[in-house]
């Protein structure tokens, strides 16, 4: 698959890149991608979430009543679950949320995620560029000569790129980061993936069968 390759200021390069046909091109594994959606999306819980049971609420120990010969059920102190203000019982406890997935599923997912953006043609490349300074009007007068004013874009770039990363943050709708940090759920998030010509070098290096 070839692309045309544009310039910052949304015109076309004069030339067109090639993708790699393992990275861009393959028939996409769904069932990867969910795997490999869902690792990323429990990895982000924070797993604080706790009740506090019997031994931990403050109230009297005081046993209520006698044990027997009051005809009703016998009874121990306030911390029973089955008084209001008692201990929940088997409430939750904190703890990791973690779904591991192998290395080569990830890269399935990854690569699964990327043809699906090219078939619905959502990805664009655009020649390597910097920025003199972190201006956030700089970074949507590029997206706006691109035409992608308003939609969910990817910026990807093959190397970290501070200027670049700080103009584009304060934007609701971007997300500027290094190809090789760009993750499956980052790719299916975005509407557009915009990818610099050193990000497709990046990927097709990370993720090519060359590299397995």
């Amino acid at each position: 698959m070839e692309l045309t390759v544009y310039t910052r200021d949304g015109q076309n390069a004069g030339r067109t890149i090639t993708l790699d046909d393992s990275v861009f091109g393959i028939a996409p594994n769904n069932h990867a991608i969910w795997l490999d959606v869902r690792s990323i999306q429990a990895a982000g819980r924070q797993g604080t979430h706790k009740s506090k049971e019997r031994s931990e609420i403050a109230r009297s120990t005081r046993k209520l009543y006698r044990q027997k010969g009051t005809g009703g059920a016998r009874s121990g102190d306030y911390k029973s679950p089955l008084k209001r203000g008692g201990g929940t019982v088997f409430g939750p406890r904190p703890h990791k949320y973690v779904v591991s997935v192998n290395r080569k599923t990830k890269q399935l997912a990854r690569r699964s995620a990327l043809s699906y953006k090219a078939t619905a043609d959502a990805l664009r490349v655009i020649e390597n560029f910097e920025m003199d300074a972190p201006r956030t009007k700089d970074m949507v007068a590029v997206l706006s000569a691109l035409q992608l004013a308003g939609q969910k874009v990817l910026v990807l770039t093959g190397h970290h790129d501070e200027v670049i990363f700080k103009s584009g943050r304060n934007l609701p709708k971007v997300s500027v980061m290094e190809a090789a940090n760009a993750s499956t759920l980052d790719l299916m998030n975005a509407q557009v993936v915009l990818m610099q010509e050193s990000a497709v070098e990046e990927l097709t290096a990370l993720l090519s069968k060359q590299a397995q």
